[in-house]
């Protein structure tokens, strides 16, 4: 049973730097590409970043610079460092594979950029 916890989220200040886990398990992690998604109020959710299960790494421009998405596989779980943290990135994320995400998803964890 595919389960995916995310955590790390919270309120910080604009310019202020959070760092986002997820921790995976029912599935395969380490044959898995990952990323990370967020939805913002009013907005659909939208992929931000992903790692191959390899390592390369690609990022929106929106983040491009700002975050860093990496994996442990021996844990399980993939990880999110956003620095420069701007109020437009107030948004619920989650983790799930990609291209094609499972059609479960984790409860989420909230990061609100305060101006």
């Amino acid at each position: 049973q595919v389960h995916l916890v995310e955590s790390g989220g919270g309120l910080v200040q604009a310019g202020g730097s959070l760092r986002l886990s997820c921790a995976a398990s029912g599935f395969t992690f380490n044959i898995k590409a990952m990323g990370w998604y967020r939805r913002a109020p009013g907005k659909q959710r939208e992929l931000v970043a992903h790692i191959t299960s390899g390592g390369d790494t690609n990022y929106a421009d929106s983040v491009k610079g700002r975050f860093t998405i990496s994996r442990d596989n021996a844990k399980k779980t993939v990880f999110l460092q956003m620095y420069s943290l701007k109020p437009e990135d107030t948004a619920v994320y989650y983790c799930n594979p990609v291209p094609v995400p499972w059609t479960y998803w984790g409860q989420g964890t909230q990061v609100t950029v305060s101006s």
